[in-house]
């Protein structure tokens, strides 16, 4: 019988490895950056070209490496970091398995320069796959430099399930952020095409987050400090005033390595409750220190996750941390429980006496009396002392126990409602009013029309944008007096910058300012004072790789300005002001639902209205 089962080359294993270890550029990035923070680097560069698919440097001023630790690293499973599985209950050190290299070896070119610290000389090697070529002794400054060439050039499949250079420079730029936040003692230099994205240099961690974001974040952030037996908690949270509607201001780091926790995340927005906007993310970089053998940080490939032996306790001290830190700093109420718990009652003025309070009851009242001059019946009678006769019932009994005017819950007699707007416009109205500064109420013919004024104004807006974005409107920009700066991290600011050119043809109109930062010249008509939610949401859309989407890009973008510019969901208008947006919306192409997809109006016919009257 033939055998089947045949054992793998080391080339293929390390192929298939690269699949669980190098995802795309970033993951290069953050594994020769952990790898050079390990070796001791105190300067750490990295240089990327094409988003790294052309080339990525890292490069150092660690101790280096030996010829022969230079020929073991692109080894499977050899590292310097552990020697035995009992080492993993007390590691500190970044990367540890011992693959990355052998991995990124397999599906690139690397070139690997180093010199040992005390050596004269380093080497020079040329590594692709398990094949070491022109070995050679260099001249070289102490450290190592990693030159990866060529990203999957023989897994072409996977190079082109790579995204736009914009997205990629986008990941390479988070986990640039995560390492260098960090490790605030560090200096960390970030070059992109050229361009420098990031030069910080060392300090403390209030002054890496504020290099990072902008100097406007020095004012936003709130420092937490709490030490207990189970873990210590140090950083700093950001002020609600100033959460964003897009991630990636979120830090959370274990033992001094960056992770997702979702179950920390949560308590972290606990602490937030009742003061942050539903729907807003606030920063935060937080580092918790746990007993190593506590906490399992090799439950993933990349390391990423993390598992706590007492995550319950642990979420408890987060976010009672941060809501004291944030109560002591005036941002949300807080408790001091050093103080007596007693009421504060003043003294009372000489020869004041008080008097026991005397309660007087009127005993002929009755709630459901016309007048007060009428008495109560005999209690003698037979019937109940509350049955009066209709005469006496008030007309509005009916506010008084606020009943509907129609059950709602039978289904309403009703005709689709993009069918109904057709053919209507205002001159066919016989009258116009509004209800509760939340509903226009109109008639025509026999139809009574219910509008809700909120929807009614973002379906009009949100079709006037996907015009403009179309090139079917010309006045689509609302140019500012002034240029408005924005507060943006340099790498926010080189994705827009990059995207300047579409974002015009919405009448989003950006420019470099002369400090470097990024300045708004115009922006989409009614987004004035909303302009944090219409950078916001470029930046969502930029960051998730929706962008190359032009169709996508344009319906997300124009839904959140036309919910954001919409008016506010009670607001009077005048009669013209009430005439002016039933006619805008009766022009539009689905003015039967809004941005999302809700009902906009609904209808009552004659019909109908009589059934409920019988």
């Amino acid at each position: 019988m033939a055998d089947y089962i045949v054992q793998l080359s080391d080339q293929v294993a390390n192929q298939i490895a690269a699949g669980e270890v190098v995802g795309r550029p970033a993951s290069v990035v953050k594994e020769l950056v952990e790898n050079a923070v390990d070796a001791g680097g105190t300067d750490i560069v990295v240089f990327v070209k094409d988003a790294g698919r052309t080339l990525i440097q890292v490069i150092d001023n660690g101790k280096g490496m030996s010829e022969e630790d230079a020929r073991k690293c692109f080894l499977r499973h050899a590292t310097s970091k552990i020697t035995s599985a009992d080492d993993l209950l007390t590691l500190m050190t970044k990367g540890f398995r011992g693959e990355a290299l052998a991995s990124i070896s397999a599906i690139s070119h690397v070139e690997l320069k180093t010199r040992e610290t005390g050596s004269e000389l380093g080497l020079k090697m040329d590594v692709t796959g398990d094949e070491f070529t022109d070995i050679e002794p260099i001249s070289c400054s102490e450290g190592s430099s990693f030159s990866v060439k060529n990203l999957f050039f023989n897994v072409p499949a996977r190079r082109n399930f790579l995204k736009s250079d914009q997205v990629e420079v986008r990941h390479i730029v988070d986990e640039f952020q995560r390492i260098a936040m960090a490790h605030p003692q560090l200096s960390f230099r970030l070059q992109s095409n050229g361009n420098d994205l990031f030069n910080l240099k060392p300090g403390t961690l209030r002054q890496r987050v504020v290099a990072i974001f902008g100097v406007k974040h020095d004012e936003r952030l709130v420092p937490i400090d709490e030490e207990t037996d189970v873990v210590k908690i140090s950083g700093f949270v950001g002020k609600p005033a100033f959460a964003r509607r897009t991630r990636g201001e979120q830090f959370l780091f274990v033992n001094g390595r960056f992770i997702k926790h979702p179950l920390m995340h949560r308590a972290i927005m606990k602490a937030y409750e009742g003061v942050l906007t539903p729907g807003n993310f606030p920063l935060y970089t937080i580092f918790l220190e746990v007993d190593p053998s506590k906490v399992d940080v090799n439950i993933h490939p990349t390391k990423m996750e993390a598992k706590f032996e007492e995550d319950q306790i642990i979420f408890a001290f987060l976010r009672s941390a941060i809501k004291r830190g944030l109560g002591q700093h005036n941002v949300s109420p807080s408790l001091d429980f050093e103080s007596e718990l007693s009421i504060s009652i003043d003294d009372l003025p000489q020869g004041k006496f008080v008097s026991e309070p005397r309660i007087q009851l009127n005993t002929d009242y009755n709630p459901f009396l016309s007048s007060p001059s009428e008495k109560q019946p005999d209690q003698h009678q037979t019937s109940s002392p509350y049955r009066k006769s209709p005469s006496h019932i008030p007309k509005d009994i009916d506010a008084l126990y606020n009943t509907p005017a129609f059950d709602a819950s039978e289904p309403e007699q009703e005709s689709p409602l993009n069918e109904l707007a057709e053919g209507i416009t205002v001159s066919n109205f016989d009258d116009i009013f509004q209800l509760k500064s939340k509903y226009i109420v109109t008639s025509k013919d026999d139809v009574l029309l219910i509008i809700d004024v909120k929807r009614a104004h973002e379906r009009i807006l949100y079709e006037g944008f996907l015009n403009a974005g179309r090139g079917e409107e010309k006045e689509v920009a609302q140019r500012l007096l002034f240029p408005e700066p924005v507060t943006l991290s340099h790498a926010d600011i080189d994705l827009l910058l990059g995207a300047a050119d579409v974002l015009k043809i919405f009448g989003l109109v950006i420019a470099k300012s002369p400090s470097g930062g990024l300045e708004v010249l115009a922006v989409p008509s009614g987004m004035a004072d909303k302009l944090q939610n219409c950078i916001d949401s470029v930046l969502e859309a930029l960051q998730d790789g929706t962008w190359t989407d032009v169709a996508g890009r344009r319906e997300r973008l124009v839904k959140v300005w036309a919910e954001s510019s919409a008016v506010n969901k009670k607001v009077t208008l005048n009669k013209e002001e009430m005439v002016n947006l039933v006619e805008r919306l009766f022009d539009c192409e689905s003015p039967g639902i809004d941005a999302r997809g809700r009902a906009v109006f609904t209808n009552l016919t004659l019909d109908h209205i009589e059934s409920k009257l019988k």
